[in-house]
């Protein structure tokens, strides 16, 4: 091991070794209250007067990702350094650029493939079953006008010879579901005799 990340053995080594630390952990904390009331204070103000204040450009109207260097500074904001940040995905190229290894860069919402108009029987919280049940309603009632309308005709279709040269399509009947195997019948249990000898 190194000698810096050997842990000191004597007291006095800890000792001091423990101030340290809380002496760096009290400094980042006066850091981040210090970040945190300029924040506030940035917060209150509106985007063009931090950046008259701070002598920058609009980040919309950036034109080089050089330019887009002066808002890291610490002193802006985080609104505005996020505004830069989105311009320089436009102005340079690498970025601009997808080249098919991002995984999530695709349009997923299949925009071409929606139909105009398009119904769904699903609705949120029912589900689909009271589409289907209406739908079988209204499939029952279809049914019953159609033998009506056959019961009132009384004349033979006439085909034409487009129909006639068609091949005819037979209902098929369902095969018959074979009968289940009859369950196996279970041998007898037979269990262990020991004899042991006493002498």
């Amino acid at each position: 091991m190194s000698g810096a990340q050997e842990k000191p053995r004597d007291f006095w080594s800890r000792r001091r070794a423990d101030v340290e630390a809380e002496a760096q952990v009290e400094d980042a904390l006066d850091h981040a209250r210090v970040a945190e009331a300029e924040d506030a204070k940035l917060a209150e103000r509106s985007d063009e007067e931090i950046l008259a204040e701070l002598d920058l450009l609009e980040p919309e109207s950036l034109e080089s990702p050089d330019q887009v260097r002066e808002f890291l500074n610490s002193a802006v904001p985080q609104r505005l350094k996020t505004r830069a940040l989105r311009r320089l995905w436009r102005l340079n190229p690498i970025f601009a650029n997808l080249d098919g290894l991002v995984d999530y860069g695709e349009d997923f919402t299949d925009a071409a493939m929606v139909i105009e108009n398009m119904q769904t029987v699903y609705q949120v919280g029912k589900g689909m079953l009271t589409a289907f049940v209406d739908d079988e309603e209204e499939d029952e009632e279809i049914t019953d006008e159609t033998s009506e309308d056959e019961d009132e005709e009384t004349q033979a279709p006439t085909l034409t010879d487009e129909e006639e040269e068609a091949p005819m399509i037979v209902a098929a009947t369902p095969d018959p579901l074979p009968e289940p195997e009859p369950a196996p019948v279970a041998m007898p249990q037979r269990r262990m005799r020991f004899a042991f000898d006493t002498a």
